[in-house]
């Protein structure tokens, strides 16, 4: 089967086209500034070149129509016709309380996610312009959504309700719905399969540190609780993002800068972090070239991350009352041997840490501790991509 898996932002689209056979991807791409002038179509071809072209998309139907033509193009295409693509997977920011796995697309499904529109603004208006789109194109072609939302659904009412007032959950929903679950669910599954454990008697912590950061707590096949909340802003700092936090600090802010708390939360979504805090890069490579070189701010910001990082995994060995792995990945996490080294320094309490010459690896599936660790500690590749194509074909398949 043959699966084309699309992840919709509001100006662009990134995209796979998968053998759910061999799971090898055929081709990917991505489409930038739809919308906005100046768009560029990535697509690669397996085993080909990367072409590249400017191309105007004025809208997200106009940047599916261009990926559809590259699959199929018959120079550069990967697939004879349209009719080669058995299933579309769609990734999807928010399900609130509705989702709490994939499930097939139709008109009461987005009826559905239209309604969580007020919990992921950015986001899920995005993620149904790429549905719609899709739909228009392919109207024959069966339609998946993966929500990022629902590996998370099975966290515990007294891990996810806020100590507020509980009518505003009973009105508004307000609650801590986690993200980045897809890429928890595949890395805490793998992770198992690794190290020959049975997924459901297994306790897994899974650092997801990527611009985008979260940790979450993986027992017996299910997720117990997760440092993001009811949007992605909870949780660690991350790239730009100011993650926890004392609430007072906004009205302190806006009161001494005389702003909104729209600007206020501008500045925490997109201005706070290490890039906040640094005063440099939201990029940890420059982070730790900075670090490498003298700078004191670098350094100090890079010690608070890993030690936020340390804290969340102290935090869940408590809560799930031990762990059997730790587990790093995302961009950060795969790739930045300091970021691992320094949040494995703290581990020594749990007979564990990170072994440096194991350590120096790049986006390896590995494992990193000493080889007497009581706990061990891996890197495992996340595969958002494969993991969605993987539910869209279990539903489709029914």
């Amino acid at each position: 089967m043959k699966v084309l898996i699309i992840n919709c932002g509001s100006s662009s689209l990134k995209y796979q086209l998968i053998d759910s056979d061999s799971e090898e991807v055929l081709a990917k791409g991505l489409c930038e500034r739809i919308g906005i002038e100046g768009g560029m179509l990535t697509h690669t071809p397996a085993g080909r070149d990367k072409i590249e072209r400017a191309v105007e998309m004025p809208d997200h139907v106009r940047a599916v129509e261009l990926v559809l033509e590259s699959l199929t193009d018959k120079e550069n295409g990967v697939i004879g016709s349209l009719d080669d693509i058995d299933a579309v997977g769609h990734r999807l920011v928010h399900g609130g309380e509705s989702f709490s796995e994939a499930t097939l697309i139709d008109d009461d499904v987005i009826k559905a996610i239209e309604a969580c529109n007020d919990l992921a603004p950015l986001h899920n208006p995005a993620n149904l312009i790429g549905i719609n789109s899709c739909r228009k194109l392919m109207p024959n072609v069966p339609m998946v959504g993966v929500f990022d939302t629902a590996f998370h659904q099975t966290m515990p009412k007294k891990a996810y309700l806020y100590g507020i007032p509980y009518e505003y959950y009973e009105k508004y929903k307000i609650r801590r719905y986690g993200f980045h679950g897809t890429s928890h669910s595949y890395v805490s599954k793998r992770t198992a399969e690794i190290l020959h454990k049975n997924y459901q008697n297994f306790k897994v912590i899974v650092c997801h540190l990527g611009n985008g950061a979260s940790v979450s707590a993986v027992k017996n096949g299910q997720c117990v609780d997760t440092s993001m909340g009811l949007t992605p802003l909870e949780g660690l700092f991350m790239g730009t993002r100011s993650g926890d936090l004392d609430p007072a600090i906004l009205e302190f802010i806006c009161n001494k800068e005389n702003i909104s708390v729209s600007e206020m939360m501008t500045i925490l979504n997109k201005k706070s972090g290490v890039l906040g805090l640094s005063k440099l890069s939201s990029d940890f490579r420059d982070l730790v070239q900075a670090k490498n070189e003298g700078n004191e701010l670098a350094k100090t910001t890079l010690e608070a991350y890993a030690y936020r990082v340390a804290k969340y995994i102290g935090a869940y060995t408590a809560a799930m009352n031990g762990v059997d792995a730790i587990v790093f990945t995302a961009g950060i996490g795969e790739n930045n041997s300091d970021v691992r080294q320094m949040v494995g320094d703290y581990l020594s309490y749990l007979g564990t840490g990170v072994d440096k010459n194991k350590n120096n690896v790049r986006g390896e599936e590995t494992i990193i501790s000493y080889d007497e660790a009581r706990i061990p500690i891996l890197i495992v590749p996340t595969n958002e991509e494969l993991a969605i194509a993987r539910e869209t074909v279990r539903l489709v398949s029914k």
